[in-house]
């Protein structure tokens, strides 16, 4: 059976908090992700030898063996971007009904990633987009940034072994950073209180997916291998007023 591919339903940079206010997502295109974060995409794609050396997944409560990510995590006030002492990334089982109310502890990103200009300006115009979105006064945003590469070393691979989920934070990003020798892996959306949804596949490295969480749930599909060694690398930012998502909390 051929492999059906849907085009993402790109829009104008200006346009992202306005579609974003009307339909609760927003999806950009490669040059139009830089052109959002004001840099060039060679400052983007600098960052993408990072995914080749991300730890392994020790979380996975279905036994697989095809995630490894980082996690990191900052607040960003007006300006201001800080990155807080490590933590472990909690969600509680409403949001994430296999791996909630557990602390997951991985690797910290690097200091030479956090340390990069671009990604100053990545946390900056997250950020900046959820208060212009999302928000009626100013804000103090919490951040978690999440490297995931998912490959299929195993025969299959699955980027949301969740399924289809919301997060529980304001605004979710999605960076494809890359993929190789794979097919599948097709984003789907949904509204969370009503019919209407999108199918497509991200398939132009840093390409952006940018959902506002409250209104909308999303997953994507297995990947499958073409050949030796398929992996698919995303970067996951998340954006959450009013503190980090905690069991104490």
């Amino acid at each position: 059976m051929a492999h059906v591919s849907f085009s993402p339903p790109y829009v104008p940079p200006g346009q992202v908090a306005q579609q974003l206010r009307d339909r609760g997502y927003a999806v950009l295109q490669p040059r139009d992700t830089a052109d959002w974060l004001g840099c060039g995409l060679a400052d983007l794609q600098a960052l993408s030898s990072d995914w080749a050396d991300l730890p392994p997944d020790e979380f996975l409560k279905d036994g697989g063996r095809y995630r490894r990510r980082r996690h990191s995590c900052f607040i960003v006030e007006g300006a201001a971007v800080s990155q807080t002492p490590h933590r472990a990334h909690w969600q509680p089982v409403e949001y994430n009904a296999l791996h909630g109310g557990m602390e997951r502890w991985f690797a910290p990103m690097r200091d030479a990633t956090v340390a990069a200009p671009v990604w100053g300006r990545l946390m900056r115009s997250v950020a900046a987009l959820a208060q212009a979105a999302l928000a009626t006064r100013p804000e103090r945003w919490f951040i978690e940034a999440h490297q995931f590469r998912i490959d299929t070393v195993g025969g299959i691979g699955r980027p949301t072994p969740e399924g289809a989920h919301r997060d529980g934070v304001d605004l979710v990003a999605v960076f494809l950073v890359g993929r190789e020798g794979v097919k599948g892996g097709e984003t789907r959306i949904f509204e969370a209180a009503g019919p209407n949804g999108q199918r497509f596949t991200l398939s132009e490295p840093w390409s952006v997916m940018l959902l506002d969480d409250a209104r909308m749930i999303h997953e994507t599909t297995p990947i499958q291998p073409e050949g030796e060694g398929g992996w698919r690398d995303t970067l996951v930012l998340t954006c959450r007023r009013g503190g980090f998502q905690s069991e104490q909390a």
